[in-house]
């Protein structure tokens, strides 16, 4: 590996152990450090949907068109570390909730200006991309694994002790280290000149909803959108319901989601060849309903197993269904909507679908609060009808269709989450 290759992974490194590092565990501290209600805690996970949907707005319009992408990269972390500061300060939810609005907007633009840079600098991404973009997963790994074992900050004891507020001051660490870092990154300059004429519809991918015509594209991104709502349910509230019943390290134990994701990615594209799109994407989606069923129905005793194959099932989940949903949209864009298609989904869904599902997980959490703790059987049981009801009606609407050049499209198509 070159020393522009070390560089960019350790830039994708730093990028998903910042978010690892604090975004799995949030839930649990809104409880127990703030005392957050399951609506304020939706309110906080929703503002990665405000800085999906802002985030165009950043990328597209200003960052693609009069700043290099590897120093607007360091500015946008530079200010988010003074941002994790402020949460790592925070003590109540007002004085939390501006912060973390602000943290998103500025956080969530720097997931394309990351591929930006390393894509620039590849002269064949289909192959080299995937080895790079694996670090972030392997980063966020590495933050799960130091909270939960290296510095055990969500122990029972620790959140009593409110040490969980540390996470913030640890991404605070980091992400100060990859602002000053991201300035030593190879120069990315503009990819759109000062003079050539950019609309908003083309930022926001808004020409692609012509896609929309073609029937089995539109039960699609209907289903895309409504599988978010399940997807907010387990980011919100995993970490604080496997805290509650007593797993112990579960912030580590949760980082065998992400391992799975990236062994799954090495069979999907030969799932995809041999049973096509519609399989495939069914899978993802029952994977979802049976999840939540073992988080309904297990324990951190005898039964802990449930809870670690649900677990585990995230491969499954997230990658045949959004990862083959990103190729099948590829597949069916064409060469001159292809940006545009990609950049429409992604706003339909870590947009509009999750800032929904956020909030649709805060009143069915709080209203299966009570006063000892939650009545976690009851919500889990409510996303996994939601993603069966989901699973069904494409069942029964969706035609069966292949897609074309799925080993190719894959590595483009990598984990956006990590």
């Amino acid at each position: 590996m070159n020393i522009i290759k070390i560089r960019l992974s350790a830039m994708m490194f730093l990028q998903f152990f910042i978010w690892g590092g604090w975004f799995v565990t949030l839930g649990t501290f809104l409880a127990n450090n703030l005392h957050a209600t399951g609506s304020q805690t939706g309110m906080a996970f929703s503002t990665q949907s405000w800085g999906a949907i802002i985030a165009p707005f950043i990328v597209g319009l200003i960052a693609d068109r009069y700043f290099n992408a590897e120093r607007i990269l360091g500015f946008l972390h530079l200010a988010g570390a003074v941002l994790m500061y402020q949460l790592y300060r925070a003590e109540n939810f007002d004085a939390f909730y501006p912060f973390v609005l602000a943290y998103m907007i500025l956080y969530m633009p720097t997931l394309a200006l990351v591929n930006s840079v390393a894509f620039r600098q590849m002269n064949d991404p289909a192959k080299d991309f995937a080895n790079i973009r694996v670090w972030g997963t392997v980063g966020w790994i590495a933050a799960g694994l130091l909270i939960s074992y290296g510095f055990s900050w969500d122990s029972q004891q620790a959140i009593a002790a409110g040490l969980l507020k540390n996470t913030f001051l640890m991404c605070a660490m980091a992400s100060l280290i990859l602002g000053i870092f991201s300035f030593t990154l190879p120069e990315t300059p503009p990819a759109v000149s000062r003079g050539e004429k950019l609309a908003l519809r083309d930022a926001l991918g808004l020409d692609a909803l012509g896609l929309l015509k073609d029937r089995n594209f539109a039960l699609f991104f209907l289903s895309s959108v409504l599988i978010c709502i399940p997807l907010a349910f387990y980011y919100q509230n995993a970490n604080p319901f496997l805290t509650e019943i007593g797993v112990e390290n579960a912030t580590g134990k949760m980082t065998i989601g992400q391992i799975s994701e990236v062994l799954f990615m090495l069979v999907l594209p030969i799932f995809l060849k041999r049973f096509g799109i519609k399989l495939t994407l069914l899978i993802g989606m029952i994977a979802w309903a049976l999840r939540y069923t073992l988080f309904a129905f297990g324990d951190a005793d005898n039964l802990a197993f449930m809870l670690i194959l649900g677990i585990a099932l995230h491969g499954i989940c997230y990658d045949f269904f959004f990862v083959s949903g990103q190729i099948y949209t590829d597949s069916k864009a064409g060469e001159k909507f292809k940006s545009s298609a990609q950049g429409m989904i992604t706003l339909a869904t870590y947009g509009v679908g999750m800032l929904i599902g956020f909030w649709v997980a805060g009143q069915v959490t709080e209203n299966f609060t009570e006063v000892d703790g939650h009545l976690w059987k009851n919500i889990w049981l409510f996303p996994a009808a939601f993603a069966l009801a989901v699973f069904v009606l494409f069942t029964l609407t969706f035609s069966k269709e292949k897609t074309s050049s799925s080993e190719e499209l894959l590595p483009q198509g990598a984990i956006e989450r990590g």
